[in-house]
Order: structure tokens, then C-alpha cells, then sequence
């Protein structure tokens, strides 16, 4: 099972250690879900994720602070024994020295923020959903063209690192060459990038590895795109039918999600990169609305309702 620990949350975000147990790289988090215990602070205990990082802001904390000394100990009490990974409080708010006292008896820490309840929420789910999301590793070259995050497959020699330097020296950027990391970011989305070892690297057979952001610059490489569009090379095979009007749109699966996928055959004079960006503009139309093979069989359904009419007059 994928985790993120404590002490990467408090790195990311550098938040401060107010109270509780000290080993945060020992403490997992497994759930992207977080949870605001109004409620649980008052008594009720259903669906209580003891999973969950607890977030705590000016509410949370300014009800703490109005109950009663004798009450206050023993509300704590009840709720730090319930079990969590940790509390973090927001907008930089002081806690009563009950909360701190609580927290070192049973361990839980207690971390703090600056910035307001409603930001850091988005922040903390969004780098959540990154560590915790399903990964897997693709064999293949991820670039970016024209905006379109497209991940290029085929057996090895087939000639996808020259396509992508081609690319890169059209104007166009590497994301990654020769492994791919995949994340499943939501049921539709995949984002790819590069192991921190190879990126901004290219392997080009007969030359070597290649930097390619210090050759070509900042602009020539990203670390991570969200990927819109599989093109898969394999070599030419004579006869085979290759789809040659595209009305109906081919998807790949990778994590469960659906990509729109092209299988482009690769033989001698054929200008790939050429192809690629073709590609990537085509698939841009379609996600706005406009399919050129779509138009076409239009076209030719007026085109033969016309020819129609005519003979029968």
C-alpha cells in the first residue's frame, strides 16, 4: 500500500511541531481524505476515520478554548483516544496548554500552519492525491506537443528518442525518455514524468546520453504532463490495413484509464515528427469539438444526397 509519512507533510509544507512524538517518518499516511473534527469533539464518535489527518482551524479551536477547564480535559481525552496520525492547525492559532499536555501523553502530534483553513485544505488533499496515487512504470518517451502530453511507444531501436530530440528541436519539450512514470491522478486523469536519475536525459543510439536541458535550455524540457494521446510506432508491414480515415477514435488503457491511442507504422522517408505534431493538433480539435473524419463522412453523405436528387429529377 502506498504512504506518505508525517515528516514528508511537514517538509512539503513546513509546518511546525508543537506537541506529541517526535519520529514523524514513522507515522503513515495512507488516505488522501482529511477530516475537520467539529463533531467528534463533541461527543460523537460514528464514522470516525482514524486514518485521516485532523485538521483544526479558528472553529475547532476556538470551541476547545470555551469549555470549561474540567470538561475541556476530559473532551481531549475522549477524542485523542480514538487514534489518528496526526492534528494540524491552521492560521498560526495557539492552543490551550490541556491540548499540548494530551497530545505528549498519547503521542499524537500536533503541527501548525499559517495559512488559512481553506487554502491549506486544497494543498494538503492535492499533495495527498500525488503521493498516494496508483504509479506504474511505462517503457516509452513522453513529450509535450503543442500543449498535448503525448507518451510514444514501440519496441526498443524503433527510433522514439531521435523522434523526441526532433521534436525538442522544433520548439516542442521532453518530459521523459526510455521510462515513464505514470500516476493515476483521478479516474480520468494520468500524469507522466521522469525518474529523478534520467530527467532532462535522452539516450541517443551511437552518441549517448544527452542533456537536453542544458543544450537546448530551460524551455526544451518539463517534469511532469498530463498525458493526452498514445502513439504507438511498429515497422511497416506490407499488406496490413492501416486506419486511414480515423472515424472511429482507438484507446489504450493504462491504470484503468482510457487514452486515445494511434498505431503509426515507421518506414524509410517518413517524417515522424511531422506526424507527431499533425497528431497532436488533431487531437486537440477533437477534444474542442471538431473531428476532421467526422466532416468528411458529412461531406460525402451531402455529396451523395445531392448526386441522388439530381438523378431523380
Amino acid at each position: 500500500m502506498k504512504f506518505v509519512t508525517i515528516k514528508d507533510v511537514a517538509d512539503a509544507f513546513q509546518l511546525e511541531q508543537l506537541a506529541g512524538r517526535r519520529d514523524l517518518q514513522n507515522i503513515k499516511v495512507t488516505t488522501a481524505e482529511i477530516n475537520r473534527p467539529g463533531l467528534h469533539l463533541q461527543g460523537y464518535r460514528e464514522y470516525f476515520g482514524n486514518d485521516r489527518i485532523q485538521l483544526m482551524g479558528l472553529g475547532e479551536i476556538s470551541f476547545i478554548a470555551s469549555i470549561p477547564s474540567d470538561e475541556r480535559e476530559r473532551c481531549l481525552t475522549s477524542f485523542f483516544e480514538l487514534g489518528f496520525p496526526c492534528i494540524i492547525v491552521t492560521r498560526g492559532l495557539d492552543l490551550t496548554d490541556e491540548m499540548i499536555r494530551i497530545a505528549d501523553k498519547f503521542g499524537h502530534p500536533i503541527l501548525r500552519t499559517g495559512l488559512v483553513t481553506s487554502e491549506f485544505t486544497g494543498m494538503l488533499i492535492s499533495y495527498l492525491n500525488s503521493g498516494l496515487a496508483p504509479t506504474i512504470d511505462v517503457f516509452g518517451v513522453f513529450v509535450e506537443v503543442y500543449g498535448e502530453g503525448i507518451l510514444l511507444l514501440g519496441e526498443s531501436g524503433i527510433g522514439k528518442s531521435e523522434i523526441a530530440l526532433e521534436l525538442v528541436k522544433r520548439g516542442h519539450r521532453l518530459v521523459a525518455d526510455d521510462m515513464v512514470q505514470v500516476k493515476k491522478l483521478s479516474a480520468t486523469a494520468l500524469i507522466g514524468s521522469a525518474p529523478e536519475i534520467t530527467r532532462h536525459m535522452i539516450e541517443i543510439r551511437g552518441i549517448g546520453v544527452l542533456d537536453v536541458k542544458n543544450m537546448y535550455g530551460v524551455s526544451s524540457v518539463k517534469p511532469a504532463e498530463k498525458i493526452d494521446l498514445v502513439i504507438s510506432f511498429e515497422q511497416w508491414v506490407e499488406n496490413k490495413l492501416y486506419d486511414r480515415l480515423g472515424t472511429e477514435t482507438e484507446t489504450t488503457e493504462i491504470l484503468g484509464v482510457k487514452v486515445p491511442c494511434h498505431t503509426i507504422p515507421v518506414s524509410p522517408g517518413r517524417n515522424l515528427a511531422v506526424i507527431i505534431e499533425a497528431a497532436a493538433i488533431n487531437n486537440r480539435q477533437k477534444k474542442m469539438g471538431y473531428n476532421a473524419a467526422a466532416e468528411l463522412t458529412r461531406r460525402s453523405e451531402e455529396a451523395v444526397k445531392a448526386l441522388e436528387s439530381s438523378v431523380k429529377e
